[in-house]
C-alpha cells in the first residue's frame, strides 16, 4: 500500500500570490498534483496537507483523498500527513503541492527504487556549471558538479523507517528541507532517481508562463 502526502500548507510568500490555486493550463496548480497521483493504480491513499479552501479548488471527488491541516514548518506539515497516513500503508511518498508536472512513470520508478532499497527520492543530474558567489553576488569560486543532483519529489520511503526519521526529528529538534534529509541525520541513505522529464517546483511567477 503507497500513501501519497502531498506537501501544500505553505503561503506562497515569493510569488506574491496563492501559487497552488493560480491556474496553469486551465487548471490550478494544485490540482495536477493531485489528480497524477489518484489516477495511478499503485495510490491508495492522498493525503493533502493544507487548506480546505485550497480542497475545494480541485473538482476531483474521490474516496482516495483526504485533507489534513499544516504546520507552522514543512516538516511539521510532513509530520501532520505522516500521523493521517492508514495503519495498513508499507510506503509513503512525500511531494510537494507546487510540483504539478510530475508524470506516472516518474512516480512509478521511485516506487519500484524504494522497494528495493527502503528509500528513493526523484532527482535531476546538475549539468550547469555550479558557483559560489559572496553576500554581495560576485562569483568566488567554482564548484566541481560530479554526483550533484538538485532533489525534486517525490520522495517515497519505507513507512517505518520514515517514521524512524521523523520521531528522530521531534526528539532532537532538528530542522529539515525534505526527508531526504532526515534520513540522513539517522544515517540512512536514499537512492536517487533520475528524473528525464520536467519536474519544475512553481516558485515565481514566470514559472506559470
Amino acid at each position: 500500500m503507497l500513501s501519497v502526502i502531498i506537501v501544500a500548507a505553505g503561503n506562497s510568500s515569493r510569488m506574491g500570490f496563492d501559487k497552488l490555486t493560480a491556474m496553469l493550463n486551465g487548471r490550478p496548480v494544485l490540482a495536477h498534483s493531485v489528480e497524477t497521483f489518484l489516477k495511478s493504480p499503485e495510490v491508495s491513499e492522498v493525503i493533502l496537507v493544507s487548506t480546505p479552501d485550497r480542497l475545494e479548488t480541485i473538482t476531483v471527488d474521490s474516496p482516495k483523498l483526504k485533507l489534513t491541516a499544516g504546520g507552522t514548518d514543512r516538516h511539521n506539515s510532513v509530520a501532520n500527513g505522516i500521523a493521517a497516513v492508514s495503519p495498513d500503508s508499507q510506503y509513503i511518498a512525500v511531494h510537494d503541492g507546487a510540483r504539478p508536472y510530475i508524470t506516472q512513470e516518474q512516480i512509478s520508478r521511485t516506487l519500484e527504487a524504494a522497494k528495493l532499497h527502503q528509500a528513493a527520492a526523484s532527482a535531476t543530474r546538475i549539468t550547469d556549471t555550479v558557483k559560489r558567489s559572496s553576500s554581495e553576488n560576485f562569483a568566488s569560486e567554482s564548484i566541481c558538479r560530479v554526483n550533484l543532483w538538485a532533489m525534486e519529489t517525490p520522495q517515497i520511503f519505507n513507512t517505518q523507517l520514515l517514521k524512524k526519521a521523523y520521531q528522530h526529528l521531534e526528539e532532537t529538534g532538528s530542522l529539515v528541507t525534505d526527508e531526504v534529509s532526515a534520513l540522513e541525520l539517522i544515517g540512512t541513505p536514499t537512492y536517487l532517481v533520475e528524473n528525464h522529464s520536467s519536474n519544475t517546483k512553481i516558485t515565481f511567477p514566470h514559472h506559470l508562463v
